[in-house]
């Protein structure tokens, strides 16, 4: 019976306990995958809800003035969310709306494209492309992470190019009970279709995925791990402790039961 038992003790805490295997990221080889690599470099068409900030300049600052923001749109502003205010977000049309311009159609294209669009406007006011210079950037790449992370909800990053790890990482990092080798990616698109992904970041050769590069509105959804619903610890120690627990539970009813 003893040995049955440490048996039993030995395979539950192996069986309950997360493989070191499973907490790291990005193990092994890469192996290349061009056709991806071109995919993940795609420029970002804009969608309903995006929001990109424009900045028209020009010798002739009085005439500039009038399509500027009047609010102020510094670094701490942009950061604090500000942003959502001097920014040009894209309504339920596809439009955004610009002083002077009027409505422009933005749905589906590029930022490039944008600025083209814009150009072409301007050649109202100005008398060629030379007399000034438009630039137009997304706000930031605004996500959603859920499940498995130490800081769940939406998140934003200012930068051009965000891939799946510095979300993670920028919400605090997958928890010890989370599924790094199923991370699911929840990705809508201009036309309106959702699209759902999986990704095993513990593989290199993530970094050659479709999804690895996120895109703004995606839904990262780190999926549990099954020790989780076990509820017999993540660690040996943590697994031994209640094993031993429920052991001492077990024995003292039935001594109980007997003494009766």
């Amino acid at each position: 019976m003893r040995k049955i038992f440490f048996s039993f003790l030995i395979l539950s805490i192996l069986a309950s306990c997360v493989p070191n295997k499973d907490l790291i990221y990005l193990q092994g080889k890469p192996l290349a995958n061009k056709e991806i690599r071109k995919l993940n470099n795609e420029p970002y068409k804009l969608q309903v809800d995006d929001i990109i900030t424009i900045d028209v300049r020009s010798t002739d600052e009085n005439l500039v003035k009038l399509f500027k923001n009047n609010v102020s749109s510094n670094n701490s502003t942009t950061q604090n969310g500000g942003s959502y205010f001097t920014g040009n977000t894209v309504d339920r049309h596809g439009n955004i709306r610009l002083p002077y311009l009027g409505e422009i159609n933005v749905l589906g294209y590029t930022t490039r494209e944008v600025r083209s669009k814009i150009e072409e406007n301007l050649l109202k006011f100005f008398k060629s492309k030379d007399d000034f210079f438009v630039t137009v950037k997304l706000d930031g790449i605004r996500y959603t992470v859920m499940g498995e992370v130490a800081a769940p909800g939406p998140n934003v990053i200012y930068q051009n190019q965000v891939s799946i790890i510095d979300a993670i990482t920028n919400s605090g990092d997958i928890t010890i009970t989370g599924n790094r080798k199923n991370v699911q990616v929840i990705r809508f698109t201009p036309s309106g279709e959702t699209q759902k992904f999986e990704i095993d970041l513990t593989n290199i050769n993530a970094v050659n995925s479709e999804v690895f590069y996120i895109k703004p509105k995606d839904l990262i959804n780190v999926m549990p791990l099954k020790q989780k619903s076990w509820g017999t610890g993540t660690t040996g120690i943590q697994s031994l402790t209640t094993i031993v627990s429920l052991f001492t539970l077990v024995t003292s009813t039935i001594l109980i039961v007997r003494g009766l």
